[in-house]
């Protein structure tokens, strides 16, 4: 399958595009920094400016049969990348006529009064993102929910039911967004989850 990442620089994309290559997909890289890409027979880095306009992110998905957001500006950008980009990325992908989406968020940002007050502003583009997609779009949209990332070796194991702030190993994340791919239950649902018991393919399968 050909699949286009928006944000493949960063932390979750590089690992997602592991993961996604050995399950035999063809990437479409994208980032602002697409030098720093490394290009080989399944990755095709592609140049993509957030700030653009729709037509123009449009022109880079190519001819990408479904579409990831791992994008996020580390708190520097969040109107402009976090939540506006986010938004236009949608509206692209609807315009190019692909159904397949899907956005890592974080957790809780539709519930809130769980916010934690140091993340306040990336939980509010979070929250006016994931709305839009649910709302605004007739895109066949999964929004996974992870709590804080851990550059920590991924255990393989997660769980979905979360009623308070969890861990997750930045590898368990990109396996979960791989694994979402594989399996059509996991379609309109908002995920969240953290660092658990249960192997990634039997937690996403029993959702």
């Amino acid at each position: 399958m050909k699949l286009f990442i928006a944000g493949a620089t960063g932390r979750v994309g590089e690992e997602l595009i592991k993961d996604l290559v050995e399950k035999g997909h063809t990437i479409y890289a994208g980032a602002r920094r697409d030098e720093d890409i490394e290009i080989s027979d399944s990755v095709t880095p592609v140049h993509l400016d957030l700030h653009g306009t729709v037509d123009e992110i449009a022109d880079t998905l190519g001819d990408a049969e479904a579409v990831y957001f791992v994008a996020g500006s580390r708190g520097k950008d969040l109107l402009q990348t976090d939540l506006y980009g986010a938004v236009k990325l949608m509206q692209a992908v609807e315009k190019k006529g692909i159904k397949r989406y899907i956005h890592l968020s974080s957790l809780f940002a539709l519930q809130p009064e769980k916010w934690s007050d140091a993340l306040t502003d990336y939980n509010i583009s979070k929250f006016f993102s994931d709305n839009w997609l649910i709302d605004k779009t007739n895109l066949e949209y999964t929004i996974l929910q992870p709590g804080s990332l851990k550059e920590t070796p991924g255990s393989g194991k997660i769980t979905t039911t979360i009623t308070k702030k969890s861990e997750n190993s930045i590898e368990n994340v990109a396996a979960v967004l791989a694994e979402i791919l594989e399996q059509d239950n996991t379609i309109k649902k908002v995920i969240l989850m953290g660092d658990g018991d249960t192997p990634i393919k039997e937690a996403v399968n029993k959702i």
